[in-house]
Parts: structure tokens; C-alpha cells; sequence
């Protein structure tokens, strides 16, 4: 049996590591011309996807690499007042620790024996038990896994979903090194999540693992083509981060020293999610895991969504040899009820973030009664 990934996301290298351990061979094939070709983004809260790690076998080396103390969460108002404040003991224990996803993604890379991910493989189509990629090669599958993202070309195969725009705009911008640079910052922020919500307007800043503070600026109820009339101005830093500090009138003046201090790197990014609760009827050769599957808001569900989907696809695999429909309607049959589960959660967060009042809001939801 041919089992062929599309993707070598987190979702997809733990697909090929899950079933590497239980004794069935893939390929993985990625689009990407090498592993260090594009950075991987920042820091993932890994939560229910540690039972991923468990069943490939990993989890103690995650913990080797997992930031403990990157589970400290500061949720403020706009004007510098202070909802809560959560600092993790040394001992606690990992049950949300937060971890690169460069970092991540090489533990299940190193994990897979030499040649199962095929770098430079651009899918393009399938048709016939045959891939076919965008330099004019092709190759066999039984079993076609599309782990390959929001934008993924193996869903039209399932399903006509397509992601959507939810009114969600993000400019991330971020601090390198801050610790030295700006020690000030650095002690406001602490060592994990530092939130300020506004009313349709949200500042998160994220202590990375190299040092570096990754910063969100979040724009709510705006349209998709927001960043065309935002008068930001992308290729010029210096100009992007005063209109920035421009959209913030009212917030304490920190937080513009914030914005003030970050480098010249500003990204422009459109939230969008698919429908919740998506689910197809089964096919015995194509499905489908990660973003690719459920693309949910980022409120950190998507990352542990994509492992435990790899993982427990290679599970049902296993648990039916030589009879892949079988496998694949076991996987999606646990599939559609987890994910659906996890895609109402974060639809439930982001409402409360796009709501009048949302840091009160968000204090009662992580603080019931």
C-alpha cells in the first residue's frame, strides 16, 4: 500500500512519524525545496496535542524543547489596568507549554528515516491513483492525505469548502532579542502571553523561544480587502508602525512604545476559517487533516487539531490492515466530532473578542464564577 502525504506540516510529519512507528512506510511530499526554505512562524500552545507526541513516541524529547514558563498569561484593558496575571511555577507541570514551531516541526522531521519527505514536490492534481506535481512528474498512491493547509488543492477532491473571511485582519510585527534591547518591554510582556483587548481592536505579544517578542495587532469587523484602504503603509516600516500607534488613540502609552520598538518586519495577514463543523462523504483513497480538514480562527486549537489528526488517522491505519475505506471512515467518523468540537470553541472565543468589552469577557471565560 502506497500512502502518500501532501504536506510536510506538523500535521502530515506526524501522519508519516505515527505510522513509521507502527510499522507502515509513506511519502511526504512538500512543496517547499528544503526544510529551512521559509520561516515556520512563532509559538504554538500545545495542549491535547501532546497525546500525538505520546503515540509517536516523542514526548519526552518535546518536553526537552517545550518553555514551561510560556504558559504565563497578562490580559489588560486599553488603558494599562490589569485583569489578570498568571506566572507559572517552576515545577508545574507541561499542560499547555509553549514550543517553537520551527523547533516542532524538526523534532518530527529528525524523527523520519532519510528520504521519506520529498522536497521541491508541488502538487497539482490527482486523477487514477497517480499524483501529479507542477514540474511534470507523478506518482502512485493508494491512499492520498491532503496535509497541505487553508489553501489546500487536495479538498476540491472531497469537498467544495472553501475558506472564508471572517472580518479578522492581523499585522504582525515583533521585537528581536528584547531582553537586551528594550529590558523594560521585556519585563511588562513577562515570559509568555501578554493580551490587550480592545473594543475591536487587540494587541497580543508572544515571548518566542530565540528571544524575539512576536506581536499581533488584531483588527476585527473589518472586511477582507481592509489592508487596501488602511493607509498602512507595508513597505515602509518606519511610516506602518506610526499608523499603527495611530489606530491605537486612547491606549496607554506603553503599548505605543511597544509598537514604537519593533523592527522593520510587517506582515499583513486575512483570517479566514472554514465552515464549522465541515465534514464530506467518505472516499476509500482521499482525506484530508490540519487546516486542510477544519481551518479554525488562530485562538489555539489548529496546531493540536493537525497532530492529533495525524496521529490518529495512522492509528486507524493500523488498526485495519488492508482494508483503507475502513481506516479512513474510523479516522474521519472521530475526526468530524473532535474538530467540529474545536471549531464551535473557537468560534465561541473569537465572538467574545470581536464583542463590546471583550477583555471583561475573556477574564470570565479563563475565570468561570
Amino acid at each position: 500500500m502506497t500512502i502518500a502525504i501532501v504536506g510536510a506540516g506538523l500535521g502530515g510529519l506526524a501522519l508519516a512519524r505515527v505510522l513509521h512507528v507502527n510499522g507502515m512506510d509513506c511519502v511526504v511530499y512538500e512543496r517547499e525545496t528544503s526544510r529551512d526554505a521559509r520561516g515556520q512562524g512563532g509559538m504554538l500552545d500545545i495542549h491535547s496535542g501532546q497525546r500525538a507526541l505520546r503515540e509517536a513516541r516523542l514526548i519526552d524529547r518535546f518536553h526537552t524543547i517545550a518553555r514551561g514558563e510560556g504558559q504565563d498569561m497578562r490580559l489588560l484593558e486599553p488603558d494599562g489596568t490589569l485583569l489578570l496575571q498568571e506566572d507559572t511555577p517552576d515545577d508545574a507541570p507541561l499542560l499547555r507549554p509553549e514550543v517553537d514551531r520551527a523547533d516542532l516541526r524538526a523534532l518530527l522531521l529528525d524523527s523520519l528515516p532519510e528520504g521519506v519527505v520529498r522536497w521541491g514536490h508541488a502538487f497539482t492534481s490527482a486523477e487514477e491513483g497517480r499524483l501529479h506535481f507542477a514540474d511534470g512528474t507523478s506518482a502512485p498512491y493508494d491512499l492520498l492525505v491532503g496535509a497541505d493547509g487553508a489553501q489546500s488543492r487536495v479538498r476540491p477532491l472531497l469537498t467544495d469548502a472553501r475558506p472564508a473571511h471572517i472580518g479578522h485582519n492581523v499585522v504582525e510585527i515583533g521585537i528581536p532579542d528584547i531582553d537586551r534591547t528594550y529590558p523594560d518591554l521585556a519585563a511588562m510582556v513577562g515570559r509568555g502571553t501578554y493580551w490587550v483587548l480592545g473594543d475591536g481592536i487587540s494587541l497580543a505579544a508572544q515571548r518566542n523561544g530565540d528571544g524575539r517578542v512576536r506581536i499581533g495587532l488584531g483588527l476585527y469587523n473589518t472586511p477582507e480587502d481592509w489592508f487596501a484602504t488602511s493607509r498602512i503603509p507595508l513597505d515602509d516600516p518606519a511610516a506602518a508602525r506610526a499608523r499603527l500607534i495611530e489606530l491605537l488613540p486612547g491606549w496607554d502609552a506603553r503599548f505605543h512604545a511597544l509598537i514604537a520598538a519593533c523592527d522593520d518586519m510587517v506582515v499583513p495577514r486575512a483570517i479566514t476559517t472554514l465552515p464549522v463543523g465541515l465534514n464530506w462523504p467518505s472516499a476509500p483513497d482521499v482525506t484530508l487533516i490540519g487546516d486542510a480538514a477544519h481551518l479554525m480562527p488562530p485562538v489555539g486549537e489548529g496546531a493540536n487539531m493537525a497532530l492529533l489528526d495525524g496521529a490518529q488517522l495512522a492509528l486507524a491505519l493500523a488498526a485495519h490492515p488492508g482494508d483503507v475505506p475502513a481506516a479512513v471512515k474510523a479516522y474521519e467518523r472521530e475526526m468530524f466530532e473532535r474538530a467540529g468540537a474545536a471549531a464551535r470553541m473557537s468560534a465561541r472565543m473569537h465572538d467574545l473578542l470581536t464583542s463590546p468589552g471583550a477583555a471583561r469577557k475573556v477574564l470570565a471565560f479563563f475565570q468561570p464564577g
